[in-house]
Formats: C-alpha cells, sequence, structure tokens
C-alpha cells in the first residue's frame, strides 16, 4: 500500500483519513489541531509537526481545509507542503476554493515537478463518514486516473470535470444548486406550519412526489427537530456563495436568487448562526414569518 498525506482533519478530513487508514494505507497526518491528530492517530495515522514533513514522507498528498487562504499556506506557507515537496509527487486539494486560485496553485507546483488535482467533495459529514462523498475533479486526466482507486475509499459518484479548477467551478454550481434549494424547503415548511399543517407529515408527502430531494429529506427534518448542530458550517456556505457572486461577476453574468440566498445567510449570521448548520438557513424565514417551523 502506499504511504499518503492527509492535512486538514477537520469535521469532513478526519473520516476520510480514517477510511484511507482502514484500506491499509499508511497516512501521514498533519492539523493546525493537536486533538484532531490525536484522534487520527488513534487509528493508525501517523502525526506530522508541519505539512513539509508530510510532504518529506509521502507522494501523495491529500488536502481538506476551509478556504483559499488556508490552500495557500499549506502549500506555499512557512514549513508548507513546497518545502518538502519531491518532483513526481501529486497533490490533491479536497477543499473548496477559488476557481481561479487553483489554476494558479497548479501552475506553482507544476513549475516545480508537482501534479496536482483539485477534487472537491459533495455529502457533507454524513457522505464524508460512510465513504460515499461525490467527487468532482479537475486536472490531467491521467493524474485523475492514478488517483481514482483512492478517490473510490471515499467516494461513490467520481468524476473528472476538466482541467485545472473545473472541479471547483462545478463544485460552486453545486453549492448553488443546495443554497437555493434550502431556501426552498425553507420557505415551504414555514408556509405549511404557518397554516396549521404537521411539517413532518407534508415533508413526508413531498418525499413521495417531483419535490423530492436529499436536501428535503435530511435538511428538512433537521429543520423541523430544530437540530443545527453542523454537518456543513453557515460560514462556509457563505464562502462559497462569494466565489460563486465573484466568479460571475468576472464572467459578467448575474445571479440573483444566489444573492438573495446569501443575503438569508448573512441574516443568521447576524444573529449569531454563523456556525450553525447551514439547515438553519430556515431561521431567517421564521424571523420574517414570526413563526417556528417546529411550532
Amino acid at each position: 500500500m502506499a504511504d499518503l498525506g492527509f492535512v486538514g482533519l477537520g469535521i469532513m478530513g478526519k473520516p476520510m483519513a480514517g477510511h484511507l487508514l482502514a484500506a491499509g494505507h499508511t497516512v501521514h497526518i498533519y492539523d493546525l489541531v493537536a486533538d484532531n491528530i490525536q484522534l487520527v492517530a488513534q487509528a493508525g495515522g501517523r502525526p506530522c509537526s508541519s505539512s513539509k514533513e508530510i510532504a518529506q514522507k509521502s507522494t501523495l498528498i491529500f488536502i481538506m481545509v476551509p478556504d483559499t487562504p488556508d490552500v495557500e499556506a499549506v502549500l506555499f506557507g512557512k514549513d508548507g507542503l513546497a518545502d518538502g515537496l519531491k518532483s513526481g509527487s501529486i497533490v490533491v486539494d479536497m477543499s473548496s476554493i477559488s476557481p481561479l486560485a487553483t489554476k494558479e496553485f497548479a501552475k506553482r507546483l507544476g513549475a516545480r515537478g508537482v501534479k496536482m488535482l483539485d477534487a472537491p467533495v459533495s455529502g457533507g459529514q454524513v457522505g464524508a463518514k460512510k465513504g460515499t462523498l461525490s467527487i468532482m475533479v479537475g486536472g490531467p486526466v491521467d493524474v485523475f486516473e492514478q488517483v481514482k482507486p483512492v478517490f473510490e475509499l471515499l467516494g461513490k459518484n467520481i468524476l473528472h470535470i476538466g482541467d485545472h479548477g473545473a472541479g471547483q467551478t462545478c463544485k460552486v454550481a453545486n453549492q448553488i444548486v443546495v443554497a437555493l434549494t434550502i431556501e426552498a424547503v425553507s420557505e415551504a415548511l414555514v408556509f405549511a406550519s404557518k397554516a396549521g399543517v404537521d411539517p413532518m407529515k407534508v415533508r413526508a408527502a413531498l418525499l413521495g412526489g417531483s419535490a423530492q430531494s436529499r436536501i428535503l429529506d435530511l435538511h428538512g427534518e433537521r429543520m423541523i427537530q430544530r437540530n443545527f448542530t453542523p454537518g456543513f458550517r453557515i460560514r462556509l456556505h457563505q464562502k462559497d456563495l462569494n466565489l460563486a457572486q465573484q466568479s460571475a461577476r468576472s464572467m459578467g453574468i448575474s445571479l440573483p436568487n444566489t444573492a438573495m440566498a446569501q443575503e438569508l445567510f448573512n441574516a443568521v449570521a447576524a444573529q449569531g448562526g454563523i456556525d450553525l448548520d447551514h439547515s438553519a438557513m430556515v431561521l431567517a424565514l421564521e424571523k420574517l414569518a414570526q413563526h417556528k417551523v417546529s411550532g
């Protein structure tokens, strides 16, 4: 089995690294939070003191961190991967970041003889734990084929989208759909509940028809049960919608409903809910309606 590296052991990274370990790989691990390293070390991960050390000990390295500046720091910051990468190594960034920055990172790594894939995921904490993530990949096809057997340990729907940055563009599109669907489910459940109808029964009925969706199933239940423990935090979805709006401006196109969804996230964040699950968007609509879905 190959020696792998994994940087970023948060809500998503921790179970993902666990799947690699369970498959028999040696996995060198690093995170800024010592407790996260310790938890994965208990499952067999080999702790490292920096991203640089990860690069020195691994030739296939995965990154799963929150945002574009975090990826840049992992790659090119002090004691970053670039300080220890060997020519011929492969870096797979599974974070959700700027497509434009991704292209620049790939260019900089390529100048060092290092190959890169951008491979953001969808499926949230549940998908990470079950190994059922959707993985959307940008980069050279031959590198994708080389890494695909490892991707198959992490996800079920694994697609090569295009060149560097294409995976990130696909992920931004995914986040637009998810945000707008959360908004639609929120509106529907607030409407039904305010009308005096049991929202759980409405949800069950809708799941059997054309309105069926994973968001209605999982996040609709969260809204009704008031379970906003984060699987995917509002602050991270705000970041992704910012990427969508920035890209839209650069292309000269309008994303009006994406902007509206962002404003609803902003409203929840202003009420102190920035670290709640993104299904908590419903709180903004409940405030407008002066009515709680569960009530």
